[in-house]
This record gives C-alpha cells, sequence and structure tokens, in this order.
C-alpha cells in the first residue's frame, strides 16, 4: 500500500493549475489524483499533460479520489468546493484571492468537517516577510506609518492582493489594533491627512509580474522597509504541495500557511 497523499487540482489547466501539478509529480511523497475544469469548458475529456489522466468536470468525483485538493479558483467556485470537501471529509488547500467575509465564514464552516488550510500566499519567503511584519510593528509605536506596497500582472482581477491584505492583518496584530477599522485600501481626491496609525494600501498592475511585495514603516527621521519579490508562480504551487502533504496529517480544523510552516 502506497504511502504517497493523493492530490487533485480543481482548475487544473490554468497556469496556477498546471504548476500545481508540476510540483505534485516532483513530490516523491504525492501522487496527482485528477483535476477538473469548469463545465462547459474546452478542455473537458483532454489529456491532463502526460498524467495519463484526462481534464473532468467533476469535482465531487475528485474530492472522493483525492485525500487533498489544492483550489487556487474563484471565490464562487471555493465555497462550493468547500462544501464538498466538507461532505467527503477530504482536506482542502485554499490559495484563491479576493475572499469574503462570507466566504471565509463559509470556509469556517467546512472546517468543522474536515481540514482546511487557507492562506493569502503560500510562499516560505512571503510568510517570513509576515512573521517579520507582524514582530517589527510590535517592536514600534504608531509614530511609524505603515504603508503596502504590491504589483501584479495585468490580468489579477482583485486588488489590494490576498497577499498585501495577509500583510497587513499581521502589521495590525503586532500593533494590536482591529485591521478593518484601519486598513485603507484606496486613496483618491482630496483624502486629508493620513490618520495616525492607519494601514494604507496602493496596488500597481501591469505586464506579467508574479508579484512584488513591499511593507515601508516611515517615521519623520527614518524609514524601514521589508519586501518580496516572486520570480516564478512555481513557488506557489510548491508551498502549496507542501500544505497538502501536511494537511493529510491534521485533525479537522481551520489551519494557515504559518501553521504548516511553524511559524506561528
Amino acid at each position: 500500500m502506497s504511502d504517497q497523499v493523493k492530490i487533485g487540482v480543481v482548475g487544473c489547466m490554468g497556469r496556477m493549475g498546471q504548476a500545481l501539478i508540476a510540483a505534485i509529480s516532483a513530490e516523491k511523497n504525492a501522487v496527482f489524483a485528477g483535476g477538473t475544469e469548469s463545465q462547459g469548458s474546452d478542455f473537458i475529456g483532454k489529456a491532463i499533460g502526460d498524467t495519463g489522466l484526462s481534464v473532468s468536470d467533476d469535482p465531487t468525483a475528485l474530492f472522493q479520489n483525492a485525500d487533498v485538493v489544492i483550489d487556487f479558483t474563484c471565490p464562487t467556485a471555493t465555497v462550493a468546493h468547500a462544501v464538498i470537501a466538507a461532505s467527503n471529509g477530504t482536506a482542502l488547500v485554499v490559495g484563491t484571492t479576493g475572499l469574503t467575509e462570507d466566504d471565509h465564514g463559509a470556509l469556517d464552516t467546512a472546517a468543522t468537517k474536515t481540514v482546511i488550510v487557507q492562506a493569502g500566499n503560500m510562499s516560505l519567503g512571503v510568510n517570513l516577510l509576515t512573521a517579520l511584519t507582524k514582530r517589527v510593528a510590535a517592536a514600534i509605536d504608531s509614530s511609524y506609518d505603515i504603508e503596502i506596497l504590491e504589483m501584479h500582472h495585468k490580468h489579477k482581477v482583485d486588488a489590494p492582493s490576498g497577499t498585501a491584505l495577509m500583510l497587513g492583518e499581521a502589521a495590525a496584530a503586532g500593533r494590536g489594533i482591529d485591521f478593518e477599522q484601519n486598513a485603507v485600501k484606496s486613496r483618491e481626491g482630496i483624502t486629508g491627512a493620513r490618520k495616525e496609525g492607519s494601514i494604507g494600501f496602493a496596488a500597481l498592475r501591469g505586464g506579467g509580474v508574479v508579484g512584488d511585495h513591499s511593507i515601508i514603516f516611515a517615521s519623520e527621521h527614518e524609514q524601514i522597509t521589508l519586501s518580496h519579490r516572486a520570480e516564478d508562480r512555481g513557488l506557489f504551487a510548491v508551498g502549496a504541495v507542501k500544505a497538502a502533504l501536511w494537511s493529510a496529517r491534521q485533525k479537522t480544523g481551520r489551519y494557515n500557511m504559518m501553521d504548516v510552516l511553524d511559524l506561528n
């Protein structure tokens, strides 16, 4: 009997889906369990690379066959997949961004019946950056303004990015303040002076940028900048597969990459 973890991928034919399949295939402790696309997709029935499998439009069958499923799709699909995961007791790793408060509530509900690992970013470097952001925010006072700058490729549909929001939440946690009450996610027109203690965001979009993030702590006398640049989306896939292997050993509940990497 194989000890390999069976990992499925929803949205398997997109750029991220293909990177995930490559990462699964390169992992000796994992085996690719199959992939899906949405009903009506031109990919349905076509071969998934050289895996010997073809694209399905039946996510329920995938969740029944897999130990873990990885989802980097869209919020609506992710919520539907979380329901299927809970019904089948299949672990779900979520890298989808743009999730609303209600979407997170749906993941919380699913996590009462299965393992859910969700993070705005799956890379080791970004999660180390998140941990550092929390520590720096805790070490300095509110005279340091916090600004988060991010840039992604022109096809990204949500802003600020999930990673930027994750960094903002870490800064708020370090400072001991409520994130939503202090986040300034966009600025336009005559905004007035910057409110002390606020956490500002700026989002840039263009070209094929995989992901750049910087957290700036600015006082009247100095600036501290923490940065991360993703050169290849394969790093997110490697992190997601690591999360999938980890999730297969966990008890039912809601987790994030800080748990996976033992950074909490």
